[in-house]
């Protein structure tokens, strides 16, 4: 089962008013996106909360993600849960509402070790109606797919690919000895997108798309054509703003910038808290660096 990807991809924002979804922006977001050039579109990653969205929540988002992208790009659909059998859910119902392929994120807080991580993704594997990208980003989830794990994963024909976020760039060669060349990869971490990408990478699973997504469709698409000054150009000027998105817990500082051009609400859900003034100047300076100042 394959799936073409390659370019900038955002992984959304979740849109909050008043404690619930905000449907409309949501929607507006996805067709600005589109329209600026982001590659496909990952909705309930990390950066859309997914942790904590109600599994009703979860599915509608992708399901309304589906509907606003309206073909024009795939959706990648964040399925992701330390719960294999929610996991299974996920990806069921994103399928169900026209999904292209799942996102999911090595089990965290179980901490399973390689044999259960195994277990995890070929359950996972063995029922599902869309093809897998392996999420892994020990970061978060405490624990590191092992490169040997993960080629013994992709000898399944469901599991196409991985956004890497061990921030070793490394693994990207090692990835690509032992999983083969047709193996997808994808950059999670926006500060080391272009150097996987020359490593070999096809693109970037991105939390600046949501802010700058026609700069960052501008620096996926020339490197991949092999124009390395430009790409390198583009990085000096979106490089303050991979740091300030991060410079308080994400999304916060992301869905600030997102509120000054009045693309969605700056609500959050705890445990995520508001930006602090110090996070909120640095999101301003690095807008203005990026030629990007509402």
């Amino acid at each position: 089962m394959s799936l073409t990807i390659s370019g900038s991809i955002p992984a959304l924002v979740t849109p909050f008013r008043d404690g619930k979804v905000d449907e409309g922006a949501l929607m507006r977001l996805v067709d600005w996106q589109v329209t600026e050039g982001s590659a496909a579109l990952v909705p309930c990653g990390t950066t859309g909360e997914a942790s904590t969205l109600s599994i009703e929540e979860h599915d509608h988002v992708v399901a309304l993600t589906v509907r606003a992208a309206a073909g024009r790009v795939p959706v990648i659909a964040g399925c992701g849960s330390n719960d294999t059998a929610v996991a299974i859910h996920h990806v069921e119902r994103a399928a169900a509402a026209g999904a292209d392929a799942a996102l999911v994120v090595c089990p965290y807080y179980n901490r399973p070790g390689q044999r259960g991580l195994l277990a995890h993704f070929e359950a996972i594997a063995r029922s599902s109606p869309l093809p897998i990208l392996i999420y892994n980003i020990p970061g978060r989830t405490g624990i590191d797919m092992a490169t040997e794990t993960m080629a013994e994963l992709a000898g399944h024909p469901k599991i196409i690919g991985v956004k890497e976020s061990t921030g070793d760039v490394g693994r990207i060669s090692e990835i690509r000895q032992e999983c083969g060349r047709d193996f997808l990869i994808l950059s999670g971490n926006d500060y080391m997108s272009l150097g996987i990408i020359a490593h070999g990478g096809h693109g970037a699973i991105s939390v600046t798309a949501n802010v700058a997504p026609g700069l960052n469709a501008a620096q996926g698409c020339p490197h991949l054509r092999g124009d390395f000054a430009t790409a390198l150009a583009l990085q000096d000027q979106l490089w303050p703003l991979h740091q300030a998105l991060f410079s308080d817990p994400s999304p916060g500082p992301t869905k600030y910038a997102l509120s000054l051009f009045g693309r969605c609400s700056p609500e959050t859900r705890l445990p995520i808290p508001a930006p602090s003034p110090s996070s909120r100047a640095k999101v301003d300076a690095a807008l203005a660096h990026a030629g990007l100042a509402p």
